[in-house]
């Protein structure tokens, strides 16, 4: 018996002084089972079964120690083959160096997961304030500047009345409209929105915002539901920045807003009768008018055309 285990002690020792490789736990059990004669032998390392042969009749189990610990257990089939307690404790130290191998590779593995998943958070995060600045972009181009756009037109009045020697009277009320745009730009930059969007809606915000400019028109009769706050929200900037775009561009044009409850949804359109221009392509759209209107599903689209006016209609569906 002694002759045997030293036998496969050889064994082991041979198979471990080779060429300086890692040991192979299931090459590890295929030589200490050729060695012993078995039909099977397994080398259990945690929970990991590494095992070479059938082994198909009884198994017999030996601790295999290291250092006052159990790194594995070294199992062989037949039990006539004997007990192998020498050579579990030759294997001491060569069983828990592939124990430490196997909880390295472990640990490597679930760091990698882990840095994946922490560049995926950073990710997430870096495009959510990605959105977030574009959003607030957004509300300040097609809000403030709205207020700017008035502002700028009034001033050009109030220059050419000053240069006739009139229009003294107009400077209060262009203190006033500059406390009102920055009222707008500072509640746009804290994320609130108009109070009479979010009391009363989307008809009741464009009439409060659109009263004050007398060739626009706002025509509301036919919407007489609430929708979601995300949805009028959108609707009310997209149709600000149409008629801040008519204005800018068709100056001195009639401009009629329409918003109602369509069969789809909500619809609405922001015609003028100025100059009109060529639009790129049938169905054409604004950059920003499109992607306000698909943050909440909805469709924008524009057709002008020279000497015919431009008009800006769009559709949030139900």
């Amino acid at each position: 018996m002694r002759n045997r285990e030293r036998r496969i002690a050889e064994a082991i020792t041979a198979y471990l002084a080779r060429d300086g490789h890692d040991p192979d736990p299931r090459a590890l059990a295929r030589v200490i089972g050729e060695a012993a004669g078995a039909t099977g032998c397994a080398i259990v390392i945690g929970e990991r079964r590494h095992q070479w042969g059938d082994g198909d009749g009884p198994w017999r189990e030996h601790h295999i120690g290291y250092g006052g610990v159990v790194p594995g257990v070294l199992a062989v089939t037949p039990e006539s083959v004997g007990p192998l307690s020498a050579v579990a404790a030759v294997l001491g130290a060569p069983v828990e160096a592939i124990r430490l191998a196997e909880e390295t590779d472990r640990l490597r593995r679930d760091g990698d997961a882990a840095a994946r998943v922490l560049v995926d958070d950073r990710w997430r995060a870096a495009a959510e304030m990605e959105q977030e600045r574009r959003g607030l972009e957004r509300d300040l181009h097609d809000g403030a500047q709205h207020h700017l756009v008035s502002l700028r037109m009034s001033l050009a009045l109030v220059e050419h009345a000053i240069s006739k020697g009139a229009g003294r009277d107009r400077v209060a009320d262009l203190v006033a409209r500059l406390d009102e745009a920055e009222r707008v730009l500072v509640d746009t930059a804290t994320g609130i929105l108009p109070g009479a969007l979010v009391a009363d809606g989307v008809a009741a915000a464009l009439r409060t915002e659109l009263a004050r400019h007398d060739t626009v028109t706002l025509d509301s009769a036919g919407l007489r539901r609430r929708y979601p706050a995300p949805v009028e929200s959108a609707v009310y900037f997209v149709v600000l920045e149409a008629v801040n775009n008519a204005r800018k561009h068709a100056e001195g044009a009639r401009v009629t807003v329409t918003v109602r409850d369509g069969y789809r949804g909500l619809e609405f359109t922001v015609a003028d009768d100025g100059p009109g221009f060529a639009v790129a392509a049938p169905n054409a759209v604004l950059p920003n008018l499109a992607a306000r209107a698909a943050s909440v599903g909805g469709v924008v689209e524009v057709r002008s055309a020279p000497g015919a006016g431009t008009t800006v209609s769009g559709l949030v569906p139900f």
